[in-house]
């Protein structure tokens, strides 16, 4: 009964279940090999993807030889199919995470029901949770066919895994050998355990089904809320429910990407936690939920910050529930996903100034309040307050978007988003007939205006710049002509698109910014090309026309996403996933350039 030599997992090898509280990531070999608990932001109780040693896992597995893998969704769901082929059979596990929008959100389950297709199959199960990102020993009890894991360090987090097969322990991890008879299934839950609270065994069969159909019905319910039926609808559709999966149902938030620590460069250093909720990227997917038609999530995520802003002034990240202490740790725990060190929790970025985040959350109001419904008066008025921050702080230097390390500058991303928090206010308030100083915040958004057209243009290499006198591109420039700032066909925008070609794209790929010309970001080693600017200018040529070519480049890209359409950070050199994964930015950025491109389409040949 020893454990399996586990190798590492290319990253992109992995599917994502969840139910509003957390996630799980599910590799193509039927193994969870992340899961923080009880909520995203949590610490993990498995973390195999950042240690195959020590991380823990929960692997099912069929006794095969030279078996081959599949996985794939059931549509429109996030109902988790993998299948295993070879000369002895077919196996099948369908994973899931049972959403009860009633129930207590310190509760999870993982429900696994394990099927033989064709053939009567042996597999081998082990459950080996590893409390507290590995840090903490725990204490299992075998009773009843069930085992409760209960953490050392906290007796409040415990796990109970049922199975309708008979559990062992080998030593601490349960463990178990079965036969699935062909055309049979086996029913496996791993679920919360509430300590003083009685819990009655399952009847696992009847568990399994009823929560298999509330989960298929809960996931198409909502999508069918969605209003988009133009093209790549089950793309858009997938990365739609992805978005959902990274958002929180008790308090509205929605966090950046489901992981931590996995690298921008494989044995590099460049290793974030993205579990919490940034401003700007909630911003960016709430206007990808609205545009889609998917308002719920808008309204909650905007009462949510409603809170924070009323509690205190607006920060740059959260924690799920509203928290502001994510200070920035390295773990000896765990060794790295490939040993890529170190490997960190909590982001030291949230004592970063960041002035962008106002115009990205405005923009996200103006939205809502034009497209779905109106806000009130009392939020209003805490955009008033958003907007005096812009009026005192536009002029400094900040960290920017891509949270710069090094030195402050004056980037062009920031100014423009101090533009857009302008712009938009003013629409917001014209349309509404709310009371502002019409004349400050006017005055106010053209010299923002003009700054940016004059005092970000490079003569020399014809372009907006990154900065205030730099020599450099950024792909946040991309942004210019998607937030209506500049015409798409602009000749100064045409020639600084010129430069992106030159300086940052590879084919469809693009780098956020040139690093190897000037070490902007302070921090060493290599990073992959930004499948979220990729998007971007996709849009941005959709934009300024060139339909044909946008879409060319759109259908390269996804060729990029992994089997199962979800998409990490960034590329590598070889085009595999790096960085955390699934990331929301990605997976809007997505669905907003398959936007514009189908209106394009529409427009030429409907």
């Amino acid at each position: 009964m020893q454990h399996q030599n586990r190798p590492y997992q290319p990253i992109e090898n992995y599917g994502i279940i969840g139910n509003l509280r957390t996630v799980a990531l599910v590799s193509t070999h039927g193994s969870i090999d992340f899961m923080a608990f009880p909520r995203f932001d949590s610490p993990t109780v498995f973390a195999a993807l950042l240690d195959a040693d020590k991380g823990g896992y929960f692997s099912i597995e069929p006794i095969m030889a030279d078996y081959t893998n599949k996985q794939l969704y059931l549509p429109g769901t996030a109902i988790l199919i993998t299948r295993f082929f070879s000369e002895d059979g077919i196996a099948e596990i369908i994973d899931y995470m049972p959403l009860d929008p009633e129930a207590d959100h310190q509760l999870s389950t993982i429900v696994r029901k394990v099927k033989a297709v064709r053939g009567n199959l042996n597999f081998r199960l082990h459950c080996a949770p590893r409390f507290h990102y590995a840090a903490a020993n725990h204490d299992s009890s075998l009773q009843e066919n069930q085992i409760i894991f209960k953490a050392q360090n906290d007796g409040a987090v415990q796990l109970r895994l049922l199975a309708d097969v008979p559990l062992q322990l080998n030593g601490q991890d349960g463990y178990a050998e079965f036969t699935v008879k062909e055309s049979e299934i086996v029913h496996i839950v791993l679920e919360s355990f509430v300590p003083g609270k009685e819990q009655a065994l399952p009847d696992l069969s009847h568990y399994a089904q009823d929560t298999y159909g509330e989960t298929l019905n809960f996931w198409r319910n909502w999508l069918s809320k969605s209003h988009y039926k133009g093209r790549w609808s089950e793309l858009i559709h997938r990365s739609a429910i992805t978005l959902k999966l990274l958002t929180s149902g008790e308090f509205g938030s929605v966090i950046a990407a489901a992981t931590f620590g996995l690298p921008e460069t494989i044995g590099g250093n460049r290793n974030w936690d993205y579990r919490f909720t940034w401003v700007r990227d909630a911003a960016f997917t709430m206007y990808a939920f609205l545009r889609l038609g998917l308002n719920e999530e808008a309204t909650n995520f905007l009462q949510w910050i409603f809170k924070q802003c009323q509690n205190n002034k607006l920060q740059l990240i959260y924690g799920v529930d509203g928290n502001t202490h994510l200070v920035e740790q390295e773990l000896d725990s765990l060794a790295g996903y490939k040993n890529s060190k170190p490997v960190r929790i909590g982001n030291g970025a949230m004592d970063q100034l960041q002035i962008d985040i106002y115009g990205e959350l405005i923009d996200t109001i103006y939205i809502y309040n034009k497209s779905y419904k109106p806000i009130t008066f009392a939020f209003w008025t805490q955009v008033t307050q958003m907007v005096e921050a812009v009026i005192q702080q536009w002029q400094l230097p900040d960290h920017g978007i891509w949270e710069i390390r090094s030195e402050k500058r004056e980037f062009l991303h920031t100014r423009l988003m101090c533009w857009v928090a302008m712009d938009r206010a003013i629409k917001i308030a014209e349309h509404r007939s709310f009371p502002y100083p019409i004349t400050e915040w006017t005055e106010l958004r053209n010299e923002i205006y003009l700054d940016i057209y004059h005092n970000f243009w490079n003569e020399e290499i014809q372009a907006w710049v990154q900065y205030k006198g730099a020599q450099v591109v950024d792909a946040s420039v991309l942004l210019m002509p998607l937030v209506h700032f500049i015409s798409p066909v602009e000749p100064r925008w045409l020639s600084t698109m010129e430069v992106i070609d030159k300086r940052l794209r590879l084919d469809v790929l693009i780098y956020r910014y040139q690093n190897s010309f000037e070490k902007i970001d302070g921090l060493d080693g290599e990073e992959g090309t930004f499948n979220m600017c990729s998007f971007w200018y996709i849009e941005a040529l959709a934009k300024s026309g060139q339909v044909d070519r946008a879409v060319e480049n759109f259908e390269k890209m996804l060729g990029y996403a992994n089997h199962l359409g979800l998409f990490s950070e960034e590329l590598g050199k070889k085009g595999e996933h790096l960085g955390n994964f699934p990331q929301a930015f990605t997976h809007l950025a997505l669905i907003s350039a398959a936007m514009e491109l189908n209106k394009q389409l529409d427009r030429i040949y409907d």
